[in-house]
């Protein structure tokens, strides 16, 4: 049997992981406010609130070493059982939380969970530079990237239903078991890498292999020798600095929201539990059409004929002109319906902006080192966001949170600096003389 769509499948698998991720994730934060009950009872909203930045931040962290962890996972084992190992394990962290009963063991079971869960991003990465052509990468990067922004959509109100049926602790058992369904279909589907892979057919093997042109820079038709240096090497790169650094200042504006939306609506707004589940997914729907978006106007402006250097810059611009104001709308909402809004819009700009930023390793390196260097600008990347998490509860005392915002403004300008000035020109690189 051969596929004419079968990267497609793919990242359809990859990005529906990304689903089940944000579900296990945020199940966390959703359910806060009755742990906390239950928890810790004696004590007061802004206590409460920095034993949950706490263990954010150790998830954070966790997070940050797993994504190094797990980029050199993917580039050893490959995508196939790289994915297998990320996804159960986390499944398995996922269902112990059941059995925390404070801080500590919350902050081990997260810690695995944040290990286990940062093997997805490189993992996509790494993915979509094998089973994509340049001009397609944005878009199959908004594919997978929107699946996070769907989990943040779907997760909220599956949690708030559950929540009227079960405890806390079963509705960590029931999310984590769904991580075990998702292997079956990615074990089936995916076989080997696109060069071996039994069901593809020929014209869509040459269509993807032909169309990665970073990774054949002698143009000898073989596509699996183009620039992979060692990592001494590629940390001497400017360029490669610029990944990195774009990504430890726009990655945790997402994380500022995915941590503390519930927090957010709970304190400024009086929000319980099931309030939080149906308003705290609309943010998400900007972030979904935002990935689409980004990805969808990139490969257009590609297929018009413009460079990826051009594509990459115009669309990370926009994204961030696109935040940069709601930053300053949500020092003063009004009301719940107003901030989630704003929300919406400004994770729109961020996903416009993200899934080109994740693509620039493989614009720019072979896909032998993607998986490497996507991983040390994802430990970057949550490192600052663990920073920021840290800050969070001592710059929102009393429920005031225009100082997390305003450094949330400043985050986007320097991720957007960082690409300008550091990747003078996005293109595939060549070993220095």
């Amino acid at each position: 049997m051969k596929s004419k769509g079968l990267r497609w499948w793919v990242v359809g698998l990859v990005a529906l992981a990304a689903v089940i991720n944000y579900i296990d994730r945020q199940a966390f934060g959703a359910l806060w406010p009755d742990i906390a009950k239950e928890l810790f009872p004696e004590l007061g909203a802004d206590d409460t609130k920095a034993i949950y930045g706490t263990i954010s931040a150790v998830f954070i962290l966790s997070y940050a070493a797993g994504q190094t962890i797990f980029g050199k996972i993917f580039d050893w084992v490959g995508t196939r059982i790289g994915f297998a190992l990320s996804i159960g394990i986390w499944s398995i962290a996922t269902m112990i939380h059941a059995f925390a009963k404070g801080m500590i063991s919350f902050s081990i079971f997260r810690s695995i969970l944040g290990i286990a869960e940062a093997g997805n991003w490189p993992g996509a990465a790494k993915a979509n530079a094998e089973w994509f052509p340049t001009k397609e990468r944005a878009f199959a990067q908004g594919l997978f990237n929107s699946g996070a922004a769907v989990g943040g959509i779907v997760a909220y109100p599956i949690i708030g239903l559950l929540s009227v049926y079960l405890s806390w602790q079963g509705i960590f058992i029931c999310v984590g078991l769904i991580g075990f369904l998702w292997l079956l279909p990615w074990f089936y589907i995916v076989k080997s890498s696109p060069k071996k892979h039994p069901w593809l057919s020929e014209e869509e093997k040459n269509y993807i292999l032909s169309g990665q042109k970073n990774q054949d820079l002698d143009e000898d038709g073989n596509y699996d020798e183009g620039y992979a240096p060692s990592t001494s090497e590629l940390l001497k790169r400017k360029e490669s600095w610029g990944v990195i650094l774009a990504s430890a200042a726009i990655d945790p504006i997402w994380w500022l929201f995915i941590v503390w939306i519930p927090i957010y609506l709970n304190e400024v707004f009086g929000l319980d539990v099931k309030e939080i589940a149906f308003s705290a997914w609309v943010p998400y729907v900007g972030a979904m059409l935002g990935a689409w978006f980004g990805g969808l106007l990139a490969q257009n402006r590609l297929s018009a004929g413009w460079s990826v250097n051009k594509t990459r810059k115009m669309v990370i611009t926009l994204g961030c002109l696109i935040m940069i104001p709601c930053f300053f709308l949500l020092k003063a909402p009004g009301t719940a319906l107003t901030a989630v809004i704003i929300m919406a819009v400004l994770l729109f700009g961020f996903q416009t902006a993200i899934g080109n930023v994740q693509t620039l390793p493989s614009d720019m390196f072979s896909g032998k080192i993607v998986g490497t260097l996507s991983g040390f600008s994802g430990t970057a990347a949550k490192l600052g966001a663990f920073g920021l998490t840290i800050l969070v509860p001592m710059l929102t005392m009393g429920g005031n949170y225009t100082y997390a915002f305003l450094i949330g403004g400043a985050l986007a300008a320097i991720a957007l600096l960082a690409v300008w000035i550091l990747c003078p020109k996005i293109e595939p690189l060549k070993p220095k003389q």
